[in-house]
């Protein structure tokens, strides 16, 4: 089996309208109806929504929990309600791998560290993923497409069978979609040329 990967040449919104069409592409080609997204502010989930017309996606986002950064809500309560009116969803659940104060243990900064070696946007599509399980939008088993990115905008799409997070072990990427070449900003560091042999006396 072959399937396309796209690599970004660098992290960032600019890929957003790429990401979700590819996205689309993919569910279409899978028939995979449900999208989960990450959207802090509400511009990607607009966007999403827009392009995804008349396709028969759902979608179902997911911002930040509540107070996480500072105090409220930065996703506006009226995208909320025009999303739901189009038949999609919005998830404000506790964030997974940001909850050591809560249990008191250094295993959700490993997972996330650890799953940003890939991207930072990888960390966030397990993270979704699980969490959108556990709220009941999707069904433990399901197939699902996850769209998320670097700070602002959409760069990352990846195929997965969720899992809710008291069963990550059944949680699997099967395809990645899209992803950042790497997260951090600048072209990939040069490895130094080899030295010259040494000349023989």
């Amino acid at each position: 089996m072959e399937e396309k990967i796209v690599y970004f040449e660098k992290p960032g919104i600019e890929n957003t309208e790429m990401t979700l069409r590819l996205a689309a592409e993919r569910a279409k080609a899978r028939g995979v109806k449900k999208i989960i997204l990450a959207s802090t502010r509400g511009d990607t989930a607009r966007l999403a929504a827009r392009l995804w017309t008349d396709t028969g996606i759902k979608i179902v986002v997911v911002p930040h929990q509540y107070n996480f950064m500072a105090s409220g809500q930065r996703f506006p309560a009226e995208l909320v309600q025009e999303l739901e009116k189009q038949g999609h969803a919005v998830h404000f659940g506790t964030m997974l791998f940001h909850t050591e104060n809560l249990y008191g243990m250094d295993t959700p900064r490993i997972m996330a560290n650890l799953l940003r070696t890939f991207c930072q946007g990888m960390k966030v599509c397990v993270e979704i993923i699980l969490m959108a399980t556990d709220s009941g939008h999707l069904e433990a088993g399901e197939e699902v497409i996850a769209v998320t990115g670097t700070g602002r905008g959409a760069d990352t799409a990846v195929v997965a069978i969720s899992a809710p997070s008291t069963r990550l072990s059944e949680l699997h990427i099967t395809e990645i979609i899209c992803k950042p070449f790497q997260t951090k900003q600048g072209p990939p560091p040069k490895m130094p040329p080899p030295p010259p042999p040494e000349k023989k006396k």
